[in-house]
């Protein structure tokens, strides 16, 4: 019997989520042994294989380059992102395809285990619970990605249940935002942002108080996969998809929110939305541009690529000031 649609969806979406969230834990292993950035030993890839990861959306530009060496270095930090990116790309692919990227994955998840713990052989048995030092928190895992934008500005974030609120700091810190404008969720086509700020004589149905609701209350309780929208900055107009990928396990020692990898710079505030920012880049890229001097003395220099994790999850721990408890704000 052909196995409906939906719940064939359903399953593969849930399979994916599994992908992601292994992933996940064997970086924080991998960062705990001190070996997350070091290249990862007994790695290799079929030809066929290398193929595949070079058609992948979401495999980082940087482990691109690396994939078209016949013998590709990389690090744990970098197979977690591949695992990542195929783990994104599996829902929406055909039977072929997803075949494929499954097979793919599971390379990638021998390699991992490999360069981390050593060669064994790992098991697949499903009634086996995974032993590690983790407390019953879950910890919830989202991809943020900048919409209109190519090659994508994005970050993938871990939080503990929190606030639609506390995720809008962040987003906003994670990203490299300034909170200078509105913002606002749009969650099943209803918006949540706080009422203190959106709520001003609507002769509708006012904004659900993010300031109450909880990610628990919104994300689906089995993890899996599903998307939601954040608007920022209404007159420049940026529109961000957030990607919930799953729950894991809160590990001990571990310090959340976290800022697990990300790709190029936060855009300059103010520049205009998408289309001003596609000006800006090309201005400051091209010294003969004639609003090249300008733009340089507006925002100082910028490099479009630049982005660092741990600097991210500095600002995000660091939070946005309590402008509620100030006395005067605009």
């Amino acid at each position: 019997m052909k196995q409906p649609k939906a719940s064939k969806t359903k399953d593969v979406s849930r399979e994916a989520a599994a992908i992601a969230e292994w992933a996940a834990k064997s970086l924080i292993a991998a960062e705990d042994l001190g070996i997350k950035h070091t290249p990862l030993r007994h790695f290799f890839l079929s030809p066929a294989q290398r193929e595949l990861l070079l058609l992948v959306p979401g495999v980082s530009k940087t482990v691109k380059a690396k994939l078209a060496d016949d013998e590709p270095v990389v690090t744990a930090a970098e197979v977690g992102g591949m695992l990542m990116a195929l783990a994104e790309n599996l829902p929406d692919s055909n039977d072929t395809q997803r075949l494929a990227l499954f097979l793919v994955a599971n390379h990638l998840t021998e390699r991992l285990h490999d360069g981390i713990i050593g060669p064994s052989t790992i098991k697949r048995d499903k009634s086996e619970k995974p032993k590690s030092k983790t407390t019953a928190t879950k910890v919830f895992q989202f991809k943020i990605t900048l919409l209109g934008i190519k090659p994508p500005i994005w970050r993938r974030i871990q939080t503990k249940d929190c606030t639609l609120d506390k995720l809008h700091e962040h987003i906003q810190t994670a990203m490299g935002w300034t909170n200078s404008h509105l913002h606002q969720f749009i969650i099943n086509g209803v918006i949540h942002g706080d009422p203190q700020l959106l709520d001003d004589g609507w002769e509708e149905t006012p904004p659900v108080n993010s300031r109450r609701t909880k990610l628990s209350k919104i994300v689906p309780k089995d993890g899996t996969r599903s998307s939601f929208q954040y608007e920022y900055d209404f007159g420049d107009g940026w529109e961000h998809e957030v990607l919930f990928e799953g729950f894991l396990p809160a590990e001990k020692g571990v310090r959340y929110p976290l800022c697990v990898e990300g790709e190029r710079a936060c855009p300059p505030e103010d520049v205009g939305g998408t289309h001003g920012y596609q000006e800006y880049v090309r201005a400051m890229a091209n010294p003969r541009h004639k609003q090249h001097k300008e733009f340089l003395e507006w925002s100082g220099p910028f490099d479009p690529e630049k982005f660092d994790a741990q600097a991210a999850t500095k600002e995000m721990r660091k939070g946005l000031p309590d402008w509620r408890n100030e006395e005067e704000w605009i």
